[in-house]
């Protein structure tokens, strides 16, 4: 970092007094180098060391013009000196010799104001070199503490931004830490926010599959009830008609009970050959079903079924005596999930009230027809009313 020397005020410039000095030496050479008269004066002698009186300072730079001008009379001094006396020569005639004197004066004069001069000019040196020297170590110290205000300023400039720095890195860890202090904040509220709306949908889930059930219960309840409402009522209406049934026709069963166990022995043994090639029907339709249409697998499960049915009820079927080959009647079966017995109704009356009743009555005892549990549940329901023709000649 550059400084500005402080100028001493007496430090001026050496041009001037220079070339004035020179002047005046120029000037007392040639004074000197002149043949005066033979009346010639004194040489001032003030003036000339009152031109001389230069101040010392214009004589630092000037050391070497100096040196040069005493060289110069030196020179100047040697053709006016004495010549050889080796050959005799007349006397000198008196204005010479006051001549000589007063060149010798001069000459004299010369050497004492270049001595002067000499020393003036070692004196300045000296003075400026101390001047020098000082100005040099004031502009030192002052250049050393300008460096160190300066060091001392980038320092704090440096301390600052440092501080400044580790302000701003603690400002930014403190967001940093406070951000994430946040997002893990809203992290958590969403989780938990999530595993609330979680539980709430499970248990409104819970909620609702416990209604289903419950209503679900509830109407198996109901049907069950109402299912079972309706059998008991069946099974009521069943019980009367039974009875009076039995009440009517007890005569007539004692009478044919004979008749009856002997047809139903035979009946038995036909049914067991007619069920031995049943089964061996089964079987051969079970071989066949996996080829056979859904359709016709249907048909073939319900006319199976029909059949059972038509073989229990033919079993059961005590034919009223006298009864004729001609009549026929048609009865409406409905049966319940298991293949009891709902209701039977006569369809079609064959116009003999006792051969109706005997339809009605061989049906009752045939049932329940559990076979109906065995079939799929679309069949089971397809299944579950039917119609069925009695004729005597069919029997017999």
């Amino acid at each position: 970092m550059a400084t500005d020397t402080p100028r001493d005020p007496q430090d001026v410039g050496y041009t001037l007094p220079a070339i004035l000095a020179v002047a005046v030496h120029l000037a007392i050479i040639i004074f000197s180098l002149i043949n005066w008269p033979s009346s010639s004066a004194e040489p001032d002698s003030s003036s000339i060391v009152q031109a001389t009186l230069v101040s010392t300072e214009t004589f630092t730079d000037q050391a070497q013009q100096v040196t040069e001008q005493q060289a110069a009379m030196n020179t100047a001094a040697e053709p006016v000196e004495a010549p050889d006396t080796s050959e005799p020569e007349a006397a000198e005639p008196e204005p010479d010799t006051q001549a000589a004197e007063q060149q010798q004066a001069a000459e004299e004069a010369a050497r004492q104001e270049a001595q002067a001069l000499v020393e003036a000019q070692a004196a300045a040196e000296a003075e400026a070199q101390r001047r020098a020297e000082e100005a040099e170590r004031i502009a030192q110290e002052q250049a050393a503490q300008a460096e160190a205000r300066e060091a001392e300023a980038q320092r704090q400039r440096e301390a600052e931004a440092q501080r400044a720095r580790e302000q701003a890195e603690a400002e930014r860890q403190r967001e940093a830490e406070a951000q994430r202090a946040r997002e893990e904040a809203e992290a958590k509220a969403q989780r938990e926010k999530e595993a609330q709306e979680q539980r709430e949908r499970e248990a409104e889930a819970q909620r609702q599959r416990e209604a289903e059930a419950a209503a679900e219960a509830e109407r198996a309840r109901k049907e069950a009830e109402a299912e079972a409402q309706r059998a008991r009522e069946i099974e009521a209406q069943k019980q009367r008609e039974a009875e009076a049934q039995r009440e009517r026709e007890a005569a007539a069963q004692r009478e044919a009970e004979a008749q009856r166990q002997r047809e139903a022995e035979a009946e038995r043994q036909r049914q067991a050959a007619a069920e031995a090639a049943e089964a061996a029907m089964q079987r051969q339709l079970a071989g066949e079903a996996e080829a056979a249409a859904n359709a016709q697998q249907a048909q073939q499960a319900a006319n199976s079924f029909i059949n059972i049915v038509r073989r229990a009820v033919e079993q059961a079927w005590l034919i009223p005596p006298g009864a004729s080959d001609s009549l026929s009647a048609t009865l409406q079966i409905r049966l319940g999930p298991s293949g009891e017995l709902l209701a039977a109704s006569i369809a079609t009356s064959s116009g003999d009230s006792a051969f109706d009743r005997s339809a009605i009555q061989a049906v009752e005892q045939a049932a329940p027809f559990s076979e109906l549990r065995d079939l799929p549940a679309d069949q089971q329901r397809n299944l579950r009313q039917i119609n069925l023709r009695f004729t005597p000649g069919d029997v017999r």
